[in-house]
């Protein structure tokens, strides 16, 4: 069978340095050459000066905790609401065809869309952001718990009842194992949306003190590029230390995935080609829209309660 060599992983973040590198050459040639008006992109050495500058800031600091906030109430209320919806809709078809046409209706909203209504039910300030968060982050992690239990192992749960164990006992021994790494996955993906909905939510509506309010502000200035640009180099880098958290706690929480046994084997030599990749925990989550099914044949020990085909693609 063909193989292929992957990178193992200080060459993958060698490459990735290289290629952050890369394009601050380029803004900075860029920049400098004059083919835009510095007061439209000024150099990428004076954005990152003024980033890093800004981090003695207090008052800017206390925006971005602000934001940092909001962000962590949204997400954990978001999580709150999807897991067990999640795990009642994967687990009672009856309730899922019940509601599957209101879910269907209510998830392609954007959440920035309901920021006049959700400010007059909630007023200005943090209720309302972390509401348009929760409301955009609940879908992703929803939908992968449903698809989660969909990849549960059928003997295992059968197995059990044999030996007499109700549903509550296959729901905890079997199939929350197995859906959790699914369930994590959607939470990453939730954390970039969060995020995103969090500077959003701060920019378009104008009130709050957070990262948005910042470069609202700065948008305004006579010259204030320069602020623009580092304020979005602090939400890129707060999105970027979010999820390389979150994936660092999804390999010490779920070392027995089929894409962790597969970054092993990459570690030690040679993979086989077709080995998991797929990105079965992330499909769940675009599933339910334009996503693929996942199709792996893992090699490896697998999920507690899941079939060969519930890898989490990291």
């Amino acid at each position: 069978m063909r193989r292929l060599r992957r990178p193992k992983r200080h060459q993958e973040l060698w490459l990735g340095l290289l290629g952050v590198l890369l394009a601050f050459g380029i803004c900075e040639a860029v920049g400098r050459a004059g083919v835009v008006r510095r007061s439209y992109l000024p150099p990428a050495s004076e954005v990152v000066a003024r980033a890093v500058e800004l981090a003695g800031d207090g008052a800017f600091m206390d925006g971005v905790g602000a934001t940092v906030k909001a962000w962590a109430l949204g997400l954990g209320l978001s999580v709150a609401i999807a897991v067990p919806l999640g795990l009642l809709l994967g687990s009672v078809p009856l309730v899922d065809s019940a509601v599957r046409v209101i879910v269907e209706f209510l998830r392609p909203l954007p959440s920035v869309a309901l920021i006049p209504l959700v400010s007059l039910l909630l007023g200005t300030g943090i209720r309302t952001e972390v509401a348009l968060i929760t409301y955009a982050c609940v879908w992703p992690v929803l939908f992968n718990t449903i698809y989660g239990l969909g990849e549960t192992d059928p003997l295992a749960k059968d197995t059990l009842r044999a030996f007499g164990f109700g549903r509550l006992s296959v729901l905890l021994r079997v199939e929350l194992p197995g859906t959790a790494p699914f369930i994590a996955a959607g939470i990453r993906i939730s954390a970039a949306v969060a995020l995103i909905l969090a500077v959003a939510t701060e920019l378009l509506s104008g009130f709050g003190q957070g990262l948005g309010i910042f470069i609202a502000q700065a948008g305004l200035a006579t010259d204030g590029t320069r602020d623009v640009l580092a304020g979005v180099v602090w939400a890129g880098a707060l999105g970027l230390v979010i999820n390389g958290v979150l994936v660092w706690g999804e390999r010490r929480l779920f070392p027995w995935t089929p894409e962790r046994q597969a970054e092993r084997q990459a570690g030690r030599g040679w993979v086989r080609a077709g080995a998991p990749g797929a990105g079965a925990a992330e499909a769940g989550a675009v599933r339910s829209g334009a996503g693929s099914e996942p199709g792996s044949d893992a090699s490896g020990p697998e999920a507690p309660g899941t079939g060969s085909g519930s890898g989490v693609v990291r």
